[in-house]
């Protein structure tokens, strides 16, 4: 299969930007989580029962992932990528700038939380068919021996979608309490409109994925993609939901509960703390590309293991750190876990998609990367509350539960690995990944 230097870099362009706009919306949602809608959305708990609420309603969107994984899955595997991304777009913005318009509980009463709550799972629901169809268009786009770091591009969004989110709440946070709280706050959410049609004018150009439509014309098209993969590939799945554990939880464990935890008990300051969060996203997106460049010269599990070796190590001491509540002491140690963090997310995207043929690869990873939003990445927040509040407020809960995260994560890429397909051509990644020499390979 021959693929051109312009067809991967517009696809690789295409993932990305059209995921920093999806991550955008949905870590929008995460800050506000944490900073206004328990006020507007839970006037009558008290706060921390209104916090948990909020987080709840949070949640509400990784539930609806592992739908969309499946949904937007089987049409990516059976019809294609291009077209099944431009749809998961439209529906992020569209909920997004719905939650934007939406009254509060003084105006709507009980009808505006569930109102939220429907809204938030539409925009979970775009999730689970976006960020596996991305992959798969850079990946699958890419030349020789770059699958890995074609796939890195999508991972790239992540931190660009929270930089702007993180950016679009500061600006809005300089307005006075009343006003943000009335109005200001639902700025960032009005602006994805504009976002929205940047993102599907990139996308639109796109071409379709060369290896989807290889396997098209070798009639490699499985009639029920999620079938084969619970019968065939339940082992990898299984693996793939732990290998994203740490990358999904660990990013809302920063960007939302974290936010909460220092605003909150330690009284570190709102703008302050925003100003903070940029820090460790900002360090992110400059190192991933690095660690994936790394990764293709040690072999992409070693590397991963290693980096969430070195979470490991540094978990007690950065949440000790963290709870004394120095600012200049949280956003270096926040920084330095994010270094290792990021080295295993950079290359996880690519590091799944070797795991399952291409004629199932978008359900297979797409479900395997929800399911660990829904059962990990969702609950983090709310989990990590639970431990403060039954830890007595105490540094220590955190921590404990930050390292169950980073060892559930180890269990799952080391099984990942066991697993993955490596012979199979028509289930690489690229069709050159195959011909990477053994020494490159984990």
């Amino acid at each position: 299969m021959t693929v051109t230097g312009d067809t991967a870099r517009r696809a690789a362009l295409g993932a990305f930007v059209g995921t920093a706009i999806e991550w955008y919306d949905f870590y929008l949602f995460g800050t506000a989580a944490a900073l206004v809608l328990p006020t507007v959305f839970f006037p009558q708990a008290g706060p921390a029962v209104g916090l948990l609420a909020s987080f709840a309603t949070f949640w509400a969107g990784f539930l609806s992932r592992p739908l969309g994984g499946i949904v937007f899955g089987h049409i990516g595997d059976r019809l294609g990528r291009k077209n099944t991304l431009v749809v998961t777009l439209m529906i992020m913005g569209i909920s997004t700038v719905l939650t934007g318009l939406l009254p509060g509980a003084d105006r709507w009463g009980v009808a505006a939380p569930i109102l939220l709550v429907v809204l938030r799972a539409a925009q979970g629901f775009a999730v689970g068919g976006e960020w596996g169809g991305a992959v798969l268009m850079a990946a699958e786009s890419a030349g020789r021996g770059r699958g890995i770091r074609s796939a890195m591009w999508v991972q790239q969004g992540s931190p660009v979608g929270n930089i702007l989110a993180t950016t679009a709440f500061i600006v809005v946070g300089l307005i006075d309490k009343d006003a943000f709280l009335s109005w200001g706050w639902r700025i960032p959410f009005l602006a994805s409109a504009v976002l929205v049609v940047v993102g599907l004018l990139i996308r639109l150009k796109v071409e379709e994925s060369p290896e989807f439509e290889a396997a098209a014309t070798d009639r490699q098209i499985v009639k029920v993609p999620i079938a084969e993969l619970l019968r065939h590939h339940w082992a990898k799945l299984v693996m793939g939901v732990l290998a994203c554990a740490l990358g999904i939880g660990g990013a809302y464990f920063t960007s939302t509960f974290m936010l909460s935890y220092t605003t909150g008990q330690l009284g570190v300051d709102r703008q302050v703390m925003l100003l903070i969060l940029l820090g460790p996203v900002i360090a992110q997106f400059g190192w991933q590309p690095i660690a994936a460049r790394l990764a293709e010269r040690i072999g992409t599990a070693r590397f991963m293991v290693l980096n969430l070796g070195a979470a490991i190590v540094l978990a007690f001491p950065a949440f000790f750190v963290v709870s004394v509540g120095n600012p200049v002491g949280i956003l270096l140690v926040l920084i330095a876990v994010m270094i290792p963090t990021a080295g295993y997310y950079a290359v996880l995207a690519g590091f799944l998609a070797e795991a399952f043929p291409v004629r199932i690869r978008y359900t297979g990873i797409s479900v395997a990367y929800q399911l660990s939003a829904t059962l990990i990445g969702g609950t983090t927040p709310l989990v990590g509350q639970l431990a403060l509040t039954l830890g007595g407020g105490s540094w220590v809960a955190l921590a404990v539960f930050y390292v169950v995260l980073i060892g559930l994560t180890v269990v799952g890429v080391l099984g990942v690995a066991a697993r993955r397909t490596t012979v199979d051509q028509s289930a690489d990644c690229s069709a050159a990944l195959a011909e990477v020499p053994p020494a490159r390979r984990s």
